[in-house]
């Protein structure tokens, strides 16, 4: 058994009991952007991935959080439904985890990536998971066990994985270049115009991939292109298909998602939600799409008609700075609310509350889980150990974080951050 799973505390699995949701509601439970999607094969199940460090499961029908997993040091970046019932979920600690339904902590881990996995994809006979990763590799693990592939021929972040109906794998990433593998030997490398961010495979061979310059191209299984649709103005961020191979859904930074008829290389509809990021897709069946955003909720779509299943709120969630509008302290502190909250039922998000915060050990947030890097520094947080870590940045000051590297190089707005945190977190 791989030494990751003996470790305490690294899992767990939260059995939620709640009032029925309704079954027209989308899926609220994550503290951060849904990050991933993934759909059983049989459409009664979703497993979710998000930046506040967790894996949900849902019964679609009534909306219903089945089990909260949790075992990733950051945000879960990627999610897929085997055909056998099991669930795989990738980090951005670089570990894959395969989760059995019923069981409360992961039957496998898979640890050799030495960046974050950014995709994941299950081979079409179910014998094989392979990942993307901001290592620069794919690797291609044997879920019955057996040798790993390792692909290491990008020049850069893999962002994305899948497997064409032979078997072969295709991988796409921020080199611009879109790579066919075969079994054996150097792969097929096709540039494309700007950094790829998503790949499918269709069952009769094409492949779709997702490009930041705002396009979807569709290529043969030789690498040659057939056709591209550009979805301006937002890079587009995530990539699924119906079933039926018919319909490309497409989502981008800008909020909506284009429905594209694939052999015909059209737009379709776009469905319009709140406006905010959509970072994750995927069919439920040839007719129904699943979203998650940075609103942090899970939306059920009627890819027929571009109408939401159940309510679609327009507006953007509560803004918790509202009450310190004009206080430049709040206002340097906006970049940090999509991670951080500040209030004691604020919960964790991509990162650990702030409540509290002053006086506080580092590594010591309640029901966050932080890296063995940072459980090993002696930093406790006040007004100038704060101030410090946004003098000369996270990676400098708490090496081994997974804070976005950021610093305030005004004095005066770092200070007024610390004025701002002294009051707002208390």
């Amino acid at each position: 058994m791989p030494r990751s799973l003996l470790v305490a505390g690294a899992v767990l699995l939260l059995l939620l009991a709640l009032v029925p949701a309704r079954a027209d509601a989308p899926m609220r439970g994550h503290g951060g952007p849904v990050r991933a999607l993934a759909v059983s094969p049989d459409g009664r199940l979703a497993i979710s991935g998000s930046f506040d460090q967790s894996a949900i499961l849902w019964r679609i029908e009534d909306g219903t959080a089945l089990a909260v997993l949790r075992f990733h040091d950051g945000a879960v970046n990627a999610v897929a439904a085997l055909p056998d019932g099991r669930m795989a979920t990738g980090g951005e600690d670089g570990r894959v985890a395969l989760w059995q339904p019923g069981r409360a902590e992961p039957v496998a881990v898979f640890a050799d990536h030495a960046g974050p996995v950014a995709g994941l994809a299950v081979s079409p006979d179910g014998a094989r998971l392979a990942s993307a990763a901001w290592d620069g590799t794919v690797r291609v693990w044997a879920l019955a066990g057996g040798a790993t592939r390792v692909l290491a021929e990008h020049k850069g972040n893999v962002n994305g994985v899948a497997f064409l109906p032979d078997g072969r794998v295709v991988s796409a990433g921020y080199d611009a270049t879109l790579r066919i593998w075969p079994e054996d030997g150097a792969a097929l490398s096709v540039t494309l115009p700007s950094p790829l961010n998503a790949v499918a495979a269709t069952k009769d061979g094409e492949i779709v991939t997702a490009c930041a310059d705002g396009s979807v191209r569709m290529l043969r299984a030789d690498g040659s292109e057939r056709a591209a649709v550009a979805i301006p103005p937002s890079p587009v961020t995530a990539l699924a298909l119906s079933p039926d191979g018919a319909r490309v859904a497409a989502a981008t930074v800008g909020g909506a998602v284009a429905v594209i008829d694939r052999r015909e290389a059209r737009l379709l509809l776009t469905l319009v939600g709140p406006g905010l990021p959509v970072w994750s897709l995927a069919f439920r069946s040839d007719g129904e799409l699943l979203t998650g955003g940075s609103d942090r909720l899970v939306r059920r779509w009627d890819v027929r008609t571009g109408e939401p299943i159940g309510p679609l709120a327009l507006t953007r969630p509560s803004d918790d700075l509202a009450a310190f509008k004009g206080e430049r302290g709040a206002e340097v502190f906006r970049a940090c609310a999509a991670c951080h909250t500040l209030t004691a039922d604020g919960g964790n998000r991509a990162g650990p509350t702030l409540h509290g915060v002053f006086g506080r050990p580092i590594a010591t947030a309640p029901g966050y889980t932080f890296s063995q890097a940072l459980r090993r520094l002696d930093i406790v947080w006040n007004a100038e150990t704060i101030a410090k870590l946004f003098e000369i940045g996270p990676s400098r000051y708490t090496p081994g974080t997974k804070m976005p590297e950021q610093t305030i190089r005004d004095p005066g707005d770092r200070e007024a951050l610390v004025r701002f945190l002294e009051r707002a977190t208390r």
